[in-house]
């Protein structure tokens, strides 16, 4: 080939080099141009957020919400993902989407096949009534009645928030027959199924979340259980960033948590505002979406700060709530066969929260906010020191009862009224699980064996209630117009199991049972 030719030949490629260079880098050019040209310059970026369709989640995916955003020269992208947890972490962790949202129970157990990918940089909500355990009246009236049942059949939606809720009852309230398997446990693909199973009669207990649940509760045949209206720091949503963005980008996360704040202040002083965007946002009736906004219990700044980040300034009063729910969540998950032990490194809660930002804020001020003002430790109350009025015993026997908490065995030595230490280690444990109910009081019942004088049995029974009382009175400051010791001697004694020993009946006779109730409506 002569020179000529091969200039020929090259000259061609290269004039098809730069046509298709021109083609490809032409929309990018124009992209450009138009940018430097318009208002977008001011825009700095996108952030991709995962979620899902949770009325808790409004606020954070609100036209508001991303207005502000904008304004601060950020584009908020809000991607529904149908709430698959562990691909929105696995996307997380790739660094496909900067933040993402969850509760806490599904961040840990989705997040630890991908190595905690993200952190939690703020709470967002409580369920405060959106999830409910329901059941048909005729086949189980609460939670005790329950217990030692082999045929009820359970509808719930797995690995949902409402399945956690099933988790942590069932811990709490020693009931296993709530989490059932093979043909007894239903397996559904959202609230709604497990609902319609329960009113067609095709499952005897249903886990559902809002507004299925005011669905089910119209039908005279179907009662609630338990809701997390009765529940404290049970099913918590986060906000989580990836460590990667909030390490490289710690002002961005500062913005973003800033406007949000913003946001839900606007929802807070303007309720109807909220409730008309959200029915335009789901086509729900007035009805339907007051039920939901019912259900959620959202956390704003000074919230975030005092109650679940421990954030305050000197002297003042807060608590860090999310520590003791991420501890009480792993301890439900345990028990419950998701993890042998805590997926967390070191054990360590600390390893999956991230407060500087929050901190940063509470620090400089929130443009709009005042800085939260330090309250005393007399007017926050824990779920723990929550204040009861006093009742008569009239209206102490109208109280319906919602279950007995799991506890060990409360032992006192023979013929005495007095806890050792043994035995106020089980009651300190199972203060751990009262804490998760506020709203309910206790009914603090003592048992005897069945030989002996009866009335000195009644005597014995109610002492050690009593001790019970006491202690929680004394050491942990529970009201003690929320507690009623009551001593049945032997009277009540517990069923023998098959094949159980005459002996091993008898040692389990003396008992303490700590039983929780609630006013009938």
């Amino acid at each position: 080939m002569n020179k000529s030719i091969k200039g020929a030949l090259i000259i061609i490629i290269l004039v098809v080099i730069g046509s298709v260079s021109v083609k490809l880098l032409l929309p990018l050019f124009e992209a450009s141009h138009q940018k430097a040209t318009s208002d977008a310059a001011k825009t700095k970026g996108k952030i991709r957020l995962a979620l899902d369709n949770w009325i808790g989640y409004f606020p954070l995916r609100s036209t508001e919400m991303k207005n502000l955003m904008r304004r601060s020269g950020w584009n908020l992208i809000c991607e529904d993902d149908n709430a698959d947890y562990d691909k929105r972490m696995a996307r997380l962790q790739s660094g496909e989407i900067q933040l993402a949202v969850a509760t806490v129970d599904s961040f840990i157990l989705n997040s630890a096949p991908h190595h905690f990918p993200g952190i939690i940089i703020m709470v967002i909500d409580e369920s405060a009534g959106g999830d409910a355990i329901l059941a048909r009246k005729d086949r189980v009236a609460s939670l005790d009645a329950l217990k030692g049942l082999t045929d009820i059949k359970v509808a719930f939606t797995p690995n949902s928030p409402s399945h956690h809720f099933a988790k942590a009852v069932a811990d709490h309230f020693n009931a296993p027959e709530l989490l059932p398997q093979d043909k007894l446990r239903i397996e559904t693909g959202g609230s709604s199924a497990a609902c319609e199973k329960l009113i067609k009669g095709q499952t005897d207990i249903a886990i559902c979340w809002e507004p299925d649940v005011s669905r089910a509760l119209a039908k005279k045949n179907i009662v609630k259980l338990i809701g997390t209206e009765d529940t404290e720091r049970l099913i918590v949503d986060i906000l989580i960033a990836g460590r990667d963005f909030a390490q490289k980008h710690p002002e961005v996360i500062k913005i973003l948590l800033s406007n949000y704040f913003k946001a839900l202040k606007k929802y807070r002083d303007h309720p109807d505002l909220l409730s008309e965007q959200v029915k335009e946002t789901t086509d729900l009736n007035e009805k339907s979406v007051e039920s939901m906004l019912k259900g959620v219990k959202w956390a704003n700044f000074n919230a975030n700060c005092e109650n679940w980040f421990g954030i305050t300034s000197f002297g003042g009063f807060a608590n860090e709530g999310l520590i003791a729910t991420i501890d009480s969540t792993i301890k439900i998950l345990i028990n419950s066969g998701d993890f042998s032990q805590s997926p967390i490194p070191d054990d360590d809660p600390y390893r999956l929260t991230n407060s500087s930002f929050l901190e940063t804020l509470f620090t400089q001020g929130v443009t709009g906010f005042t800085r939260p003002k330090p309250q005393s430790s007399a007017s926050n109350v824990n779920s723990i020191e929550a204040r009861f009025g006093a009742l008569s015993d009239a209206e102490w026997k109208q109280l319906k009862e919602v279950g007995t908490l799991k506890v060990d065995p409360i032992v006192f030595q023979h013929g005495t009224t007095e806890l050792d230490i043994i035995a106020k280690k089980v009651v300190d444990n199972a203060v751990t699980r009262l804490e998760h109910y506020p709203n309910f009081r206790m009914v603090i019942k003592g048992h005897t064996g069945t030989r002996g004088d009866s009335d000195e049995n009644q005597r014995l029974s109610q002492e050690r209630a009593q001790a019970v009382a006491r202690y929680l009175t004394v050491v942990f400051n529970v009201d003690p117009n929320r507690l009623r010791a009551i001593g049945f001697g032997g009277s009540q004694p517990l069923p023998r199991k098959s094949g159980e020993s005459l002996r091993t009946w008898k040692y389990r006779l003396p008992r303490v049972e700590l039983v929780l109730v609630k006013e009938d409506y």
